[in-house]
């Protein structure tokens, strides 16, 4: 009997044991549950991880402010709910811009870095001058013609088109090469020059084979320093004139 009365004992333990395993499991999976529930709460509806800041970064002529216009972003709102893309699109908007990043910046701000466009020439408009980058966009004004940036004269007859081709052959120069050229003068798509600061002439052609045309003329300029004109519009048969 004795022994009759242990394997009992032992049996209701195990018994017991197993019951145990299964409800702490339990009791656990369902204290993860509402721990879970309680951080969703927390991050999409409750106040605690609400927007209450934008945060800008990466401009120059640009104001923050001009950029926190445009992205509207709602305050007040949980930050995990703020529409990224959107706030992404609006400020894409902006002709300075370039490139934009948002992020979530933990635990109140969205944060938004801009990259901006760079000017390679000045356009005159009348009695006002403003910049375009290398893809021919209009982004920005100047008070003063900046005496880095080379002026794109265009004929009266040239397309408007022309002027993006212009700013291409400008935006492909090496740097030595661009703050030396003064006017880059645009007829045609076909006929576009270039007028360094010491007056002498780059016939350039198309803006076709640009980077090509660019070695080629940054050698002639070092190999050929007394030319008052270089053709680089056939970049294979490159001329001078003396």
């Amino acid at each position: 009997m004795p022994d009759l009365e242990a394997s009992r004992r032992r049996f209701a333990r195990r018994q017991w044991a197993r019951r145990w395993t299964t409800w702490r499991g339990l009791v656990v999976l369902g204290l993860v549950a509402a721990v879970m529930a309680v951080a969703g709460w927390v991050v999409l509806a409750s106040p605690v991880l609400d927007v209450r800041g934008v945060e800008v970064t990466g401009t120059t002529f640009l104001r923050p402010a001009e950029v926190r216009r445009a992205a509207a972003v709602p305050q007040g709102g949980p930050l995990a709910r703020a529409d990224l893309d959107a706030v992404r699109s609006r400020v894409e908007r902006l002709p300075a811009v370039a490139e934009v990043q948002v992020s979530r910046a933990w635990p109140h701000e969205v944060r938004i870095e801009v990259t901006e466009r760079t000017a390679v020439a000045v356009v005159e408009d009348g009695k006002s001058l403003h910049g375009l980058d290398a893809d021919g966009i209009v982004f920005r004004a100047f008070k003063a013609r900046p005496r880095a940036l080379p002026l794109i004269r265009m004929a009266a007859d040239a397309p408007a088109d022309a002027r993006v081709e212009a700013a291409r052959v400008v935006g492909i120069l090496p740097e030595n090469v661009a703050k030396r050229v003064a006017f880059a003068d645009v007829h045609t798509r076909d006929a576009i020059s270039l007028e360094l600061r010491d007056g002498r002439i780059v016939v350039w052609g198309s803006a076709d084979q640009a980077a090509e045309k660019a070695r080629v003329l940054a050698s002639l300029l070092k190999a050929v320093r007394d030319a008052r004109a270089y053709d680089v519009s056939v970049p294979g048969q490159p001329t001078t004139t003396g």
